[in-house]
């Protein structure tokens, strides 16, 4: 089967990944990856049959219309081998052709929220974080001052965090976007920095050089009589 390549981009992180779910389910497709070029472009690169990603791209660019963020489209049938190995999703290539993708379906959300600004993104995160029983895995800067805070946790959860998290960011500075991705493929979770950011999180066992412990316990507390007050009573001392 002659094989082609599929673009769609956006300018949007939350709709990029949005679009690239759709692309998943309409097709026989894999994910390739995200490029990010700044400016808030972001695009979705797919491979497969050339039927398989001519329906992909088209799927992927009503919805991203449907975002009000299309940007534009691109489908390769038959690309030539170096197209491939100069691109910078080469490597993802690689492990395609060593893994030949995936396609089960997670039994979680994907929570994505953006902002144009980043004290916007940090405050909606922590009202997701309080509002449901969410986790916080990553976050994403595309260029153009645009943060895209990612959340997962059950389709529930996710949906009531995000409208949470929606709220904040509008009070504090400018919501850009969201998108709740429900029992996302695990192709896009690969995709994503979710995945990386998911491992990092994993406990680590702690060691720590005999030397260093050593001087540790010979170390002795040192006072600071004039923070003493002020730790103790914040609005200092009282008349």
């Amino acid at each position: 089967m002659e094989s082609a390549l599929g673009l769609v981009e956006t300018r949007s992180f939350p709709a990029i990944v949005g679009t690239a779910d759709m692309m998943l389910k309409s097709a026989g497709v894999t994910l390739v990856g995200f490029e990010k070029i700044r400016s808030g472009y972001c695009t979705a690169i797919v491979r497969g049959g050339i039927a398989d990603v001519r329906l992909a791209v088209q799927a992927g660019a009503e919805t991203a219309e449907q975002f009000g963020q299309l940007v534009s489209t691109l489908v390769i049938p038959r690309p030539m081998p170096n197209l491939e190995v100069v691109l910078p999703i080469n490597s993802r290539l690689s492990q395609l052709a060593q893994t030949q993708g995936y396609s089960r379906l997670s039994n979680h959300a994907i929570g994505l929220l953006e902002t144009r600004g980043f004290p916007a993104m940090v405050g909606a995160s922590d009202a997701m974080l309080k509002a449901a029983d969410v986790e916080l895995i990553a976050y994403e800067t595309i260029g153009d001052a645009l943060c895209t805070a990612i959340i997962r946790g059950t389709v529930a959860n996710v949906a009531v965090a995000v409208e949470a998290g929606m709220y904040e960011a509008e009070r504090i500075g400018d919501l850009h976007a969201v998108m709740v991705i429900p029992r996302p493929l695990d192709d896009l979770d690969q995709a994503l920095p979710v995945a990386a950011a998911w491992l990092q999180q994993q406990p680590q066992p702690l060691t720590i050089p005999m030397p260093v412990l050593q001087l540790e316990q010979e170390k002795e507390l040192v006072r600071l009589p004039e923070l003493d007050q002020k730790l103790l009573d914040p609005e200092g001392p009282r008349r």
